[in-house]
């Protein structure tokens, strides 16, 4: 018997007061159309009613998928947890999510998106929650924020810091939905469901289990629908048994303005000629020297930003292949995309599901990350997270927090100051004016990364702009290197709220990464994994 539903059918399913989680990453693998039918029977009828939303990675976009924008709706949504949100230019209107937040309508939470995975597998093992160091001394940690987004969710703390086996933890009480709306590509006649035009996998088969195990119901919008038998059972990524309904959508986009890429979803390989290479601009500059601290060999994780570039430097270079990227929403290996794209990858070696790509990320399995900046703190402390002046503008934490608490080397990217005016010149970084806004502070507004805790772990972080890198060291920050056509004392030591500390061995960086033309990059080979190493710690 077929499980297929209308949209509206399955958004009369809701009831009030309902936990529901939705799996999606941004515009990637989001069951918009679901999402939408849920605000619709909200306006014409009032219900459902204060719901909670879970969204591990993020629902929606501003390009076109508006995901959870369809639920922001007073009365409708309660409360949310997510481990990001969308995000637009500080020109546009911001999201009605984000107006709902900053006007402190409803209780909102950003918590790793690693972390909210973990406590959907602990309620569907009817376990009482996660145990974890992820987030100690960032805005997760009850002494900072607790990551409450407003004053509403402060007055209802979601995480308690707790002594187990004489050490501090943060304690996150499992969250069991009622309701699990999930994506995949084809569901036959018994729910069965394969994921073949998708950028990931995500975290569908987890939130499934969470539902269906807490006596809650599973929700599943499908591109198509097959005849039962039909599917592979090797293909099959999330069985009938645990799905109760199928919402088929046949103009589901695959991810943000990408109707269907068949190099995204692995089905074809692109040729490598076919991927763009940065224009030489600064952020070019940026990227190159972020490059020259990897290690051939490594499997190295990428965010969003500049460092996003360095595969293509890379490519570039003529050393694609020499490292594996790994990105939390699944790929592993291949070229990470860009821009809408974000969070796919083509060419890939393979998809690992988010929770067990967020597994491999919490215990450090992996050799380096590289990561943007919009501050950075006096004690070495990172802010990707927050900016007041412009919330709606950075997304939240998604990954970062998972992926840096006790990652070996990080290296964060970015400018130097906000609004600067730059040229690049004869091999040279030429300063035409200085930006209005300090981007090394005293304090950082928001934790994101730790620079204590990454001092006392041992962890190896470099930070890299246009004008100089400086590594984090017990002292304070070390300024390591200098471009060239850059004065020490104007242009970086007086652009500081907080002193430097100027190395004895201070460089010129090379000045082949200020020139239009490859750079003849090498990599060091990564040293051979050993046994101790794995047992270490």
């Amino acid at each position: 018997m077929s499980k297929h539903i209308t949209p509206r059918q399955a958004a009369d399913l809701i009831p009030d007061g309902a936990v529901v989680s939705v799996s999606s990453s941004s515009g990637l693998g989001c069951p918009d159309l679901t999402l939408k039918a849920i605000g619709e029977r909200f306006d014409e009828t009032g219900h459902p009613r204060n719901i909670t939303t879970l969204h591990p990675i993020a629902a929606g976009d501003m390009s076109g998928i508006k995901g959870i924008d369809y639920i922001a709706k007073q009365g409708l949504l309660a409360k949310v947890l997510a481990g990001s949100y969308p995000s637009g230019p500080s020109s546009s209107e911001p999201p009605l999510i984000w107006q709902m937040i900053t006007g402190n309508e409803i209780p909102a939470y950003n918590i790793p998106s690693g972390i909210l995975f973990d406590m959907h597998r602990e309620a569907a093992a009817k376990r009482p929650g996660v145990i974890t160091k992820v987030g100690l001394d960032t805005f997760v940690d009850p002494t900072r924020q607790g990551c409450a987004m407003n004053d509403k969710a402060g007055a209802e703390p979601i995480v308690e810091k707790i002594t187990f086996a004489g050490e501090e933890w943060l304690y996150f009480k499992a969250i069991a939905p009622q309701v699990a709306i999930i994506r995949a590509t084809t569901a036959d006649e018994r729910g069965n469901l394969t994921y073949e035009h998708e950028g990931a996998y995500l975290g569908g088969l987890d939130q499934a289990l969470a539902a269906r195990n807490n006596g809650g119901i599973v929700i599943a919008q499908v591109k198509r629908l097959a005849k039962e038998g039909s599917l592979k059972p090797h293909d099959v990524r999330v069985p009938g048994v645990l799905v109760d309904y199928v919402v088929v959508d046949p103009e589901q986009k695959q991810t943000t303005q990408t109707l269907y890429d068949p190099a995204i979803s692995g089905e074809i390989f692109r040729p490598l000629d076919s991927f763009r290479v940065p224009e030489f601009n600064i952020q070019k500059v940026i990227a190159r020297r972020v490059a020259e601290e990897l290690e051939t060999g490594s499997a190295v994780n990428l965010g969003f930003g500049i460092s996003a570039n360095v595969p293509r430097i890379l490519m570039e270079e003529g050393l694609h292949g020499a490292v594996t990227w790994v990105i939390e929403q699944g790929a592993v290996g291949g070229v990470p995309l860009l821009d809408f794209a974000f969070g796919c990858a083509s060419n890939a070696d393979a998809f690992m599901p988010s929770p067990y790509q967020f597994t491999y990320f919490q215990g450090a399995g992996f050799d380096a990350s590289l990561l943007s900046f919009l501050e950075i703190g006096r004690d070495g402390s990172v802010n990707v997270s927050k900016l007041s002046f412009r919330p709606h503008v950075t997304a939240g934490c998604g990954g970062f927090v998972d992926i840096t608490a006790r990652a070996k080397k990080v290296v964060f990217s970015g400018m130097f100051n906000a609004g600067a005016k730059l040229t690049i010149a004869d091999g040279k970084l030429v300063i035409e004016k200085e930006g209005k806004l300090k981007k090394l502070v005293n304090e950082v507004e928001h934790v994101t990364f730790s620079g204590p805790r990454g001092v006392a772990q041992g962890q190896d972080i470099t930070y890299v702009t246009e004008r100089c890198v400086m590594k984090l060291t017990p002292e304070g920050i070390l300024l390591t290197e200098i471009a060239p056509g850059v004065d020490l004392q104007a242009h970086i030591l007086d652009q500081s709220e907080f002193p430097l500390i100027v190395s004895p061995d201070l460089k010129v960086m090379d000045a082949r990464l200020f020139t239009d033309a490859p750079i003849g990059l090498t990599l060091p080979a990564k040293a051979p994994r050993r046994l101790a190493e794995a047992n270490h710690g």
